[in-house]
């Protein structure tokens, strides 16, 4: 695994950060040759303040805004500098059983930029049976991954629903990521990205074992 840190998306999404949470955010990912994720209303600033492959999230954390401010949303973000969105799936539609609504809403926002679209599952929230469903549904409208979670809401990453998401699509593995020896689990069982706010640790202890 030659190419792990800019397989990492150094993250920095609560409530309270700050600008210069940002900027700390993006000084470690110049240092250590990741990605960064953070929120929308910092996009200018972070494509002011350096050159780094950048994701930001829309309807996040719950997914239940409505799909044209979504859609719009995803524009605003694109337009921002965005390279990368990762958009929150509507659990209760989708565990109402209201998978057209789901997949209508995800095919419009993914139409709506020429850039990579993430969709977030929320996976500690769903069932194996859901995970398999919301996985043809998110591949049905045209993402480009999986992720597992927002962080936010019940737990994070599971090697076992990384395995059963990267069934349908590539996956980032997400919440709750916080080791080389746990992002070493999530790659192995399928993901080809990891989300993390401890981003820098990881790659440290990436190169730490490869004895860097």
């Amino acid at each position: 695994m030659d190419d792990v840190p800019d397989r990492i998306e150094h993250t920095v999404l609560g409530p309270t950060t700050t600008p210069d949470d940002v900027r700390a955010c993006l000084d470690d990912a110049i240092q250590y040759g990741m990605r960064a994720c953070i929120p929308p209303c910092y996009l200018p600033l972070a494509t002011d303040y350096a050159n780094v492959p950048l994701t930001t999230v829309i309807d996040f954390p719950h997914g239940q805004g409505a799909t044209d401010t979504a859609c719009h949303a995803a524009r605003q973000a694109w337009d921002d500098g965005a390279e990368e969105l990762d958009i929150v799936c509507n659990v209760g539609r989708l565990k109402a059983g209201e998978d057209d609504a789901v997949k209508e809403r995800l095919t419009e926002a993914v139409a709506a930029v020429p850039i990579p679209v993430k969709v977030i599952v929320e996976a500690p929230l769903l069932t194996d049976e859901e995970l398999d469903r919301v996985g043809r549904l998110v591949a049905e409208a045209d993402a480009a991954y999986l992720k597992t979670a927002t962080g936010f809401s019940e737990g994070g990453a599971t090697v076992h629903d990384v395995e059963i998401l990267s069934k349908y699509l590539p996956v980032k593995a997400s919440g709750g990521v916080g080791s080389w020896a746990e992002a070493k689990a999530m790659f192995e069982a399928g993901a080809e990205r990891i989300g993390a706010s401890s981003g820098d640790v990881i790659v440290q202890q990436w190169r730490e074992q490869r004895g860097e």
